[in-house]
């Protein structure tokens, strides 16, 4: 059976679906169809952790589905500017995981993850499929997939 890793970018789906198509990403449609026939090695979803509890409850409905959930605090700096992102997490552990999966599933539209994606395809022999909003997914990260799946409105919430 194929093996997968799974890892989401939780800020980056959330906004970039709310804009495309002011819906919910629905993260139970799109475990169905990631882990279709595959053997899930792991399943990270990484969030920002602003403690309230709407947000605690959204990351155990995350974890009854099957993900571990990585949680950074919110930072708010002095100047008014906001800090937290994942992308050194997301890259630590997908590279990790590359060993112990045939296929890696980077949920994000960030063109940071380019280099990535290219290194597990690359050195590891890895497929890497990248799920994002076609329109607000860089044409770098969609260019070093070895597949690109598009989120649309069949992986969103009613």
């Amino acid at each position: 059976m194929t093996k997968v890793a799974i890892f989401v970018d939780i800020q980056n789906v959330y906004y970039t679906v709310r804009e495309a198509y002011g819906r919910n990403f629905d993260y139970n449609k799109f475990w169905a169809q990631a882990t279709a026939n595959r053997e899930v090695v792991k399943a990270v979803c990484y969030a920002i952790d602003r403690g309230d509890q709407k947000q605690r409850e959204f990351q155990n409905i995350l974890r009854a589905i099957g993900f571990d959930v990585k949680l950074k605090p919110f930072i708010q700096r002095s100047d008014g500017s906001a800090k937290g992102d994942w992308d050194v997490g997301i890259a630590l552990d997908a590279i990790e995981y590359a060993e112990q999966a045939d296929v890696i599933v980077l949920v994000s539209g960030d063109g940071d993850f380019d280099l990535l994606v290219e290194k597990i395809r690359v050195k590891h022999g890895k497929k890497v499929e990248v799920y994002g909003v076609r329109q607000l997914t860089a044409a770098s990260l969609i260019n070093a997939a070895s597949e690109f799946i598009a989120i649309d409105k069949a992986l969103l919430l009613s």
